[in-house]
């Protein structure tokens, strides 16, 4: 048989339960999803700044291929010239 205190004892553990979900782990929950928002922003922004250095570095390799592809052309004045065009700093 059951115990008649049981069932009272039951119902407010339910009710803590409740409250206490609502206070700790509700909140708990935003914070941690706030957490993964503001690293995936981070990592775009890296992802960003990767592609735009790639970007830059597939524009020098254009530019050297140029150089040594284009036959008949000083090689010396065409680095000059280039380094006049595109400064680097």
């Amino acid at each position: 048989m059951i115990n008649p205190l049981i069932i009272p004892i039951l119902g407010i553990s339910c009710g803590l339960l409740a409250i206490l979900g609502g206070v700790f782990i509700k909140p708990w929950l935003a914070l941690q999803q706030r957490k993964m928002e503001l690293e995936a922003q981070m990592v775009a922004e890296k992802a960003a700044q990767y592609a735009a250095q790639t970007e830059r570095l597939e524009q020098r390799v254009r530019v050297l291929e140029r150089i040594v592809t284009d036959k008949g052309v000083d090689l010396a004045d065409e680095i000059e010239s280039l380094r006049d065009d595109n400064p680097l700093n």
